[in-house]
């Protein structure tokens, strides 16, 4: 999969180069690749957002330069363009699914007050929002949307290790433990330590449903 992240601020993204995701770019699992969107304005002094008409608070990011760089990585438009927006749907693990199935994911982040709605109406396929809060720019909601959907892709996880997580089957992660048995007087839970497969899964389960009932109940309906 290729991922393309348009920015006014490119050097925010080299976190994406470290851990899991660094090693599926150098494994030619995972393509990134960041853009300027200051490259592709026609203003001499390198300008990318103004007032907006109609008054109000902050700058607005112009049209052209997100038109041009949109068109110049995605020529045909053969990829999935999305708007990292506060206006979005709500991103879900279901939506992640569908996501890692496209080749091609084209990622533009906002920045002030947004952009010019002409951008979003030309050259966006939709808006994802990353929950109900407002952030100084949508770089932060594109490293988390690069890091959901590669997870999915072919031979950068696991696949043993994406069944059993949260929202895997609807419901919040079962608690983890390892060595040592005790600490600070805490144990391990002795179903976990007697080797019983079956009462291991039903105890798994069981913590599931509580942890999924006291913190996101709304998911149970």
């Amino acid at each position: 999969m290729k991922i393309t992240i348009l920015t006014l601020f490119p050097e925010m993204f080299s976190a994406l180069g470290a851990s899991i995701l660094g090693r599926a770019q150098k494994e030619g699992k995972l393509e990134l690749e960041v853009v300027d969107i200051r490259d592709y304005t026609e203003d001499k002094h390198k300008k990318c957002d103004d007032y907006p008409f109609g008054g109000g608070a902050g700058m607005v990011m112009m049209a052209q330069p997100i038109g041009s760089a949109i068109e110049a990585v995605d020529p045909g438009h053969g990829a999935r363009r999305i708007y990292l927006s506060p206006k979005g749907r709500t991103l879900r693990q279901e939506h992640i699914f569908r996501l890692a199935e496209e080749e091609h994911l084209v990622l533009l982040c906002g920045h002030y007050e947004g952009v010019d709605q002409r951008a979003i109406d030309l050259f966006i396929d939709e808006e994802i929002s990353i929950g109900d809060y407002v952030l100084t720019g949508g770089e932060l909601p594109a490293m988390v949307l690069v890091d959901c959907v590669s997870r999915y892709i072919d031979g950068v996880i696991s696949p043993s290790s994406l069944v059993d997580e949260s929202f895997s089957d609807g419901l919040l992660e079962y608690p983890q433990y390892t060595r040592p048995v005790e600490y600070r007087g805490l144990f391990v839970p002795e179903v976990l330590r007697g080797g019983n497969h079956a009462e291991i899964d039903k105890w798994r389960h069981e913590q599931a449903l509580k942890i999924t009932e006291k913190n996101r109940p709304d998911l149970l309906k």
